[in-house]
């Protein structure tokens, strides 16, 4: 699967250049944090890796080109108008997995994200901390190699934003390569093993984020980690 290499790559929007040129690679390891102000080109940059963002300049390749192996959940998730039970069905339905399989699935990640009570119900009705878990679960009940997230714990309340992290700890430790955009220093901290920092669309800084949060090697990121705005 790794390593993922990004060359030159360049998004473009209505002729304004949104990301680029971006010169990337990611090696196999543990949760990645692309962090960068409002705006910086962190979500385009996961969507571009995801290969769901189409590219107007440059490549995009994996070691292993299996796009069914990776999954991303979004900052605003999306739900269907069905139960709780049957969102956490569907991607393994579209698999086309045997019946048993799906509801031994299905059983699993109602109780492992804390929903049995809520499981018939109608996902709509859930809250906005239980409807990023419902994304979460219905993300990972597919086993990714990869799994990308857009700022999964922006909305949510400390005690939802301590679920989801602890779920995310739990994903990464089994083996899923977690690629995460986020604005949330303290989030980064807890989470990154490695880090690529954002700026204007460019690539400012990368690698190990216990060294980099420690000595930055640009002045734009140890701007940003003393909480100042950079733009």
């Amino acid at each position: 699967m790794f390593p993922l290499a990004l060359d030159q790559v360049v998004v473009r929007r209505r002729g304004k250049t949104v990301i680029g040129p971006v010169d990337l690679t990611i090696d196999q390891g543990g949760p990645l944090i692309v962090m960068g102000p409002n705006g910086s080109g962190k979500t385009t940059l996961l969507r571009v890796m995801h290969g769901i963002e189409r590219i107007n300049g440059g490549s995009v390749t994996w070691a292993s080109d299996h796009p069914e192996k990776h999954a991303f959940v979004f900052q605003s998730p999306i739900i269907m108008r069905r139960s709780v039970q049957e969102n956490l069905a569907y991607p393994l339905r579209l698999l086309r997995r045997p019946k048993d399989e799906i509801s031994q699935a299905v059983d699993h990640w109602v109780q492992r994200i804390g929903l049995m009570h809520l499981a018939a119900g109608p996902a709509s009705r859930l809250s906005g901390g239980e409807r990023q878990k419902l994304a979460l679960a219905r993300a990972l009940i597919r086993k990714p190699d990869v799994l990308f997230l857009d700022e999964p714990c922006a909305n949510l309340d400390g005690h939802a934003t301590r679920e989801i992290e602890a779920l995310l700890q739990e994903t990464a430790a089994a083996g899923t390569r977690l690629i995460m955009a986020t604005h949330d220093m303290g989030q980064a901290r807890r989470l990154a093993q490695s880090i690529v920092f954002m700026l204007g669309g460019k690539v400012h800084e990368t690698g190990d984020a216990q060294a980099a949060f420690a000595k930055p090697t640009t002045t734009e990121f140890a701007a940003f980690l003393r909480g100042d705005i950079v733009t």
